[in-house]
């Protein structure tokens, strides 16, 4: 995998937990939202579930993982120093992205449950990391854990621009998936639809 020098990527498990938290805890919005914001039910909101239950649902999920076939995300190392943390995982698993509201769904016909399409929801870069590479390194790294899981298909929702705050980036950007070998598909407003069928 391609990255900065010093770079390797794991899948999440259970004996990279703190590994996870360490990157997770250093952003507010990670430590708010634990990478569960297209995973709560649709009716749920952060304040209403709280900060350390949403960290226990993604210690749960970490924690069930066996390798590539079960991720539920990566984790990315300068050095064997945790840096960065991408969520993929089915896109089925998300049952917010599944939603018309959340990505552009409108002129696409298929099956949204669909279990051999994967989706990349999210990127945390460790606070003192940043423009190192990291996110663009992890998007690599997600359509190859996709690949090796067997997905027929991986897809990204990220942001059409890079004016957004940077709390909006958590998706990423076209560009980042686009040097992943993706394409972008559809296009609404300031999401776009990336893809790779694999």
């Amino acid at each position: 995998m391609t990255g900065p020098v010093g770079w390797r990527v794991a899948v999440a498990d259970a004996d990279r937990w703190e590994d996870v938290r360490t990157v997770l805890a250093s952003r507010a919005d990670g430590a708010r939202c634990w990478c569960q914001r297209y995973r709560m039910a649709p009716r749920e909101t952060w304040a209403g579930v709280g900060a350390e239950a949403l960290e226990a649902r993604l210690r749960a999920q970490v924690a069930d993982v066996s390798g590539p076939a079960t991720a539920v995300g990566l984790v990315g190392y300068l050095h064997d120093d945790p840096v960065g943390w991408c969520a993929v995982a089915p896109r089925r698993d998300h049952d917010r992205l599944l939603l018309r509201t959340r990505v552009p769904w409108e002129g696409r016909d298929e099956d949204r449950q669909d279990p051999g399409v994967w989706a990349v929801t999210c990127f945390v870069t460790r606070a003192g990391y940043g423009r190192e590479g990291v996110a663009t390194a992890l998007a690599a790294a997600a359509v190859d854990v996709a690949r090796r899981a067997g997905a027929r298909a991986v897809e990204a929702y990220p942001m059409t621009t890079t004016a957004a705050l940077p709390v909006e980036l958590h998706p990423g950007t076209v560009a980042m998936f686009v040097a992943a070998g993706m394409r972008e598909v559809r296009r609404s407003g300031r999401r776009a639809v990336v893809r790779l069928d694999l």
